[in-house]
C-alpha cells in the first residue's frame, strides 16, 4: 500500500472540501432557481410559520423528490450535501492517516467520525 505524506492528505482534503461545497451550492442553487421560476410570483403569507413539509424530512424522501425533479427536494438535497461535506472530509482524513501509518491520528479521527455519524443519526 502506498504511503501518503501530510501534504498529500492536506491537498486531498482541500480538494474534497472545494468540490463538495461547489457541488452542494450548484445543486441547491439549481433547485432554488427552478422553484423561483415556477413559484416566484406567488405571494408569501408570513402570518403563520410553516416548517418543512413531511416529504422533505427524511433522506429517502428527499432523494425520491429530487429524482422526480421537485425543486424544493433538490434544494434540500443541496443542503444535505453541504452537511455531508465536512463528514466526508473526516472520512477522507481517516483514510489519509491510515495510508500515512499515523496510529494516533487514526484513532482520534475515527472517534470524531463516530461522534459525527452518531449525532447525524440522532443517537447522541
Amino acid at each position: 500500500m502506498a504511503r501518503w505524506t501530510d501534504e498529500q492528505v492536506g491537498n486531498a482534503v482541500g480538494l474534497l472540501l472545494r468540490i463538495g461545497v461547489i457541488f452542494a451550492a450548484v445543486v441547491a442553487g439549481a433547485g432554488g432557481a427552478v422553484y423561483l421560476w415556477r413559484h416566484g410570483s406567488v405571494p408569501v403569507d408570513y402570518a403563520a410559520f410553516r416548517g418543512e413539509p413531511q416529504r422533505l424530512r427524511s433522506l429517502s424522501a428527499i432523494l425520491r423528490g429530487a429524482a422526480a425533479f421537485d425543486p424544493l427536494a433538490v434544494t434540500q438535497l443541496g443542503v444535505v450535501l453541504l452537511i455531508a461535506t465536512p463528514v466526508a472530509r473526516v472520512g477522507l482524513s481517516l483514510v489519509g492517516f491510515i495510508l500515512e501509518g499515523d496510529r494516533k491520528y487514526q484513532l482520534i479521527t475515527l472517534l470524531v467520525l463516530l461522534i459525527l455519524t452518531a449525532s447525524l443519526i440522532g443517537r447522541i
